[in-house]
């Protein structure tokens, strides 16, 4: 293919231009650089100006640091050089100072050594004149002793008694002067205490008594049952007396059916079973219908509803004294002293009058209320335990009490109302006091005929029996013994000391409500005839 000449033309004219466009565009860009470049040298200049401007300053600060750190170094060495001239001048001033003082030190333990010496020399002179004294006194001692021994021989053999024999009668006559003395300044004392405490004592317990509304009432060992008409024995009894021998035997209670008009007579020791056994026939009586298996069944019922009323019992007391925290068995046990009695007293009854003057009396001399009145309320709570417990029934209530979470103030306190054991508070002699206030009021306590004749003689027996007596008499129901006495045998003050053995002996041997006064009577007659 033939290119025309047009198009060769066109061409290299397109290349020339293109030439042209190149060589212009690398001469603006040359330009461009070179403009860039000498903009760059311009700040490159003055960067280096500026660093050769900041290092004249830096070499110019560095001279002035320089100097200032030569200044500061001079500065601070004359300032060293004046602290340590001021140290060493203040040094010195110590030092002489010390130095006057140790003189003066030395001055004065020099004076002091010297008043030693003439102390020395003084005590030394006094130990020679000791010396000499105690010589002196030594010979005179010996002169003593043996003026004294030819006196003690002179006495001898004037008194014609030897010194020991002498010795012993001077020691008794002053024995039994000291012995005389002592016994009226102790019963002068005793009269003292005893005025004043029976007239506080009487005061509290008078003031509690009149606090304190009980009731007036015995116990019996029977209980009667009414019946409707005189028929219902002849159904108590039974065919061939059956249904009476059952009844007997199943409540273990004797049935008394006598002439006596529309009654029958329950007799038992154990109020329980009584109180039992009446309720049962009550109900038998009630119901009509009386045969053995009957019997059996109420007398069954009864126990369970006894049970129930021992509960209730020991609750009501329990709640109408204010008393919380108490063991369900010791409330049920508790319960149980609504059917026991003692000198036809009853107990439940009994220990609710023993708290109310027990929390009266410790209101008054400033005791633990709470404390005595739980105890106060539990102390005879031993007597309605079991046969089982063993000892008396104050250490067997203490023991039941102690088993059952009560505290040891409460347990002392039950099982010292009696002196079965020591008391170990005041709250038990405060118990101690209650029980004999309601054990001594009049109407609390009923004795037999038998009883009674036996206390009295005891009373008579125990005074009879010690030496001096002439006679005694119990008198004012057992309440208060006469002792009279031999005059010859008994003086004054022995019969103080014969009293309160006699009391202390009724206390220990004897059992008895209430206290027993003890009065010796000693009294001298002198008779004589005119002729």
């Amino acid at each position: 293919m033939e290119i025309s000449p047009a198009v060769l033309t066109t061409i290299g004219i397109l290349e020339v231009v293109v030439l042209i466009v190149a060589i212009v565009y690398f001469k603006q860009t040359s330009r461009k650089q070179h403009e860039q470049l000498e903009r760059s040298l311009t700040e490159a200049q003055c960067i280096r100006a500026g660093a050769e401007e900041l290092k004249k300053a830096i070499d110019s600060d560095r001279e002035s640091l320089q100097k200032e750190r030569e200044n500061l170094v001079r500065e601070t060495l004359i300032d060293a050089k004046e602290e340590t001239h001021r140290i060493l001048q203040q040094a010195e001033n110590e030092a002489r100072e010390k130095r006057s003082e140790i003189t003066r030190m030395e001055q004065r333990l020099l004076q002091r050594e010297e008043l030693l010496e003439h102390r020395f020399d003084v005590i030394e002179q006094k130990e020679h004149m000791l010396l000499e004294r105690e010589a002196f006194l030594t010979k005179k001692q010996d002169d003593i002793k043996n003026l004294i021994e030819q006196q003690r021989i002179e006495l001898e053999r004037v008194s014609g008694m030897s010194w020991e024999q002498a010795r012993e009668v001077l020691l008794q006559r002053v024995r039994d002067d000291l012995q005389h003395e002592f016994a009226m300044l102790v019963r002068q004392m005793e009269e003292d205490v005893r005025m004043q405490a029976d007239r506080k004592s009487r005061e509290i317990i008078l003031d509690t008594i009149q606090r304190c509304t009980v009731e007036h009432v015995s116990q019996n060992t029977v209980s009667v049952v009414h019946l409707p008409n005189d028929d219902m024995k002849g159904r108590i009894i039974g065919r061939e007396g059956r249904n009476i021998r059952h009844f007997e035997q199943v409540s273990g209670v004797d049935l008394i059916i006598d002439d006596t008009p529309e009654a029958v007579v329950l007799s038992c020791f154990d109020p329980v079973r009584r109180e039992i056994a009446r309720l049962a026939l009550t109900n038998l009586i009630m119901d009509g219908r009386i045969h053995p298996t009957r019997i059996e069944e109420e007398v069954e019922r009864c126990k369970i509803e006894i049970e129930r009323r021992i509960l209730a019992a020991g609750e009501d007391a329990v709640f109408k004294l204010g008393l919380t925290g108490m063991h369900p068995e010791v409330v049920r046990v508790l319960g149980k002293l609504k059917y026991r009695t003692s000198y036809t007293q009853n107990v439940l009854d009994h220990s609710l009058e023993v708290a109310e003057l027990a929390s009266t009396l410790a209101g008054e001399l400033k005791v633990n209320v709470v404390a005595v009145k739980r105890a106060a309320l539990l102390h005879d709570i031993g007597k309605a335990l079991d046969n089982g417990a063993d000892g008396p029934h104050a250490v067997a209530g203490m023991e039941f009490l102690r088993r059952h979470g009560e505290s040891e103030l409460i347990c002392n306190a039950v099982g010292a109302h009696h002196f079965d054991v020591d008391p170990a508070s005041v709250e038990a002699f405060v118990l101690i006091a209650a029980d004999t206030i309601s054990a001594a009021r009049p109407g609390a306590r009923r004795e037999s005929l038998e009883q009674y004749l036996k206390r009295l003689t005891s009373l008579e027996t125990i005074a009879d029996s010690f030496q001096g007596v002439e006679k005694s008499y119990a008198i004012q129901a057992g309440r208060e013994i006469r002792v009279i006495v031999k005059p010859d045998q008994v003086d004054d003050l022995s019969a103080c000391h014969l009293a309160r053995d006699i009391a202390r002996r009724i206390h220990e041997e004897l059992e008895f409500p209430g206290q027993i006064k003890v009065t010796v009577i000693r009294e001298t007659r002198a008779h004589e005839i005119a002729k």
